[in-house]
């Protein structure tokens, strides 16, 4: 790409040549969204041919701004937001051109919605410790597993839980076990799961909310091709660690508007309704308005930071702060509405296809958000990585990183 396609001006003139070709007001969305992604528009930061330009990804918001204007359809990230957030950049970094031709494309259109197998009932804040084993077909246990050997089935077997639109998903990203005699960091292999193969069971857990957002997932005899194994074998942990970085991000640094997410119905509430205000409550939605505002900034800079690089632990601690925000803030909103906080809409279970935390009232938005300092790794482990890796203090005394897998007490 020449370096005038890096110019903002240039970007703007091939969105209007977009524009011109398909009128948003006479072009179906899925035809627009799909001649947007063919011409390098879709994240212009990615490859030419994989919906991108080579371009700064700083100038995305040039597109976007320049879309969003023209009232252009978009793909919806509440419902593929793990396609986008997670999947995508580790298909980017790791996969093969195979790989990436073959998935990035109805990844971003929202034609394959994705799922993420990686927690399991013995592994979810110790992630490492999974247990899903993967065997390629016809190895023996620690047989046919070396790095280097390409081709071939694997067989998997195990159990994941806390999986988040398992029920509407095409495909997953999964890890699992290909070697128990090494260390548990170690022998840890990453794949392509199609969610739609034969032995993929999933049942709904139905949550305090009422309804069953996550799932759990059992893989009996799930044969997966090692052309589907993303990274070399054995280096999973490297791999997932990708994908959990840029789900931290995707979590802590969504953009919103000044005043938007959780903060947003707690002051129309006070606004509207000036009988229900006291002094107390006054001084409690201040402090918070103020810290949803810095933390709404410090995502901005975030994404600035994303825009020079790859993401790194600074995303743990943007993660912290909007699992503990998204708590008080919904505790202030049921404390001042009273009684009426107390009201719950709808009990009976569903399975949504999105959350949307704004469009319900403020009992689902209390017990919903009880989930945040869980989901995207427990806010207990993301202050670990903070200490160790943004500010640099000792790591905490660990005697298990040098054991086999299969010696570990579980």
């Amino acid at each position: 790409m020449t370096a005038a396609a890096l110019d903002p001006d240039h970007l703007r003139a091939r969105v209007r040549e977009l524009l011109a070709a398909h009128p948003p007001a006479t072009t179906a969305p899925e035809a627009f969204l799909r001649a947007r992604f063919d011409a390098g528009l879709a994240w212009v930061h990615y490859p030419e041919g994989l919906g991108g330009l080579g371009a700064p990804r700083s100038l995305q918001a040039v597109v976007d701004a320049e879309l969003e204007a023209a009232g252009a359809p978009d793909n919806d990230p509440r419902r593929i937001g793990i396609g986008l957030g997670m999947a995508a950049p580790t298909i980017l970094a790791y996969g093969t051109e195979e790989q990436k031709r073959r998935f990035l494309r109805p990844l971003w259109l929202g034609e394959e919605v994705w799922c993420q197998l990686f927690s399991e009932p013995g592994a979810g804040s110790d992630l490492a410790a999974l247990g899903t084993r993967a065997v390629r077909e016809g190895g023996a246990e620690g047989e046919g597993e070396a790095e280097g050997e390409d081709g071939g089935d694997w067989v998997v077997d195990g159990q994941k839980v806390w999986t988040s639109s398992a029920h509407t998903a095409r495909c997953a990203i999964l890890i699992a076990r290909t070697d128990p005699a090494l260390p548990k960091h170690q022998g840890i292999t990453y794949f392509l799961c199609d969610m739609t193969a034969p032995g993929v069971e999933v049942r709904p857990l139905r949550q305090i909310t009422g309804e069953a957002e996550f799932n759990e997932v059992f893989l009996t005899g799930v044969r997966i091709p090692d052309a589907h194994r993303l990274g070399e074998v054995g280096q999973g942990w490297a791999v997932a660690r990708t994908t959990l970085m840029n789900e931290r991000v995707s979590i802590g640094g969504m953009r919103i508007p000044r005043e938007g997410g959780m903060i947003a119905p707690v002051a129309a509430a006070w606004r509207e309704r000036p009988e229900l205000r006291t002094h107390d409550l006054h001084g409690r939605l201040m402090e918070l308005w103020v810290e949803a505002e810095v933390a709404r900034l410090t995502g901005e800079r975030l994404r600035q930071q994303l825009a020079q690089g790859q993401p790194g632990p600074e995303g743990s601690g943007m993660k912290l702060t909007f699992a503990r925000l998204n708590q008080e803030i919904s505790g202030l909103e049921v404390e001042l509405l009273g009684e009426e906080g107390l009201l719950y809409e709808d009990w009976t279970l569903r399975r949504p296809e999105i959350v949307d935390f704004t469009g319900r009232d403020a009992g689902y938005r209390y017990l919903r958000a009880k989930g945040n300092s869980i989901e995207g790794g427990t806010s207990e482990i993301l202050l670990n990585i903070v200490a160790e890796r943004v500010l640099g203090l000792p790591a905490e005394p660990r005697d298990d990183k040098d054991l086999a897998w299969k010696d570990l007490a579980r």
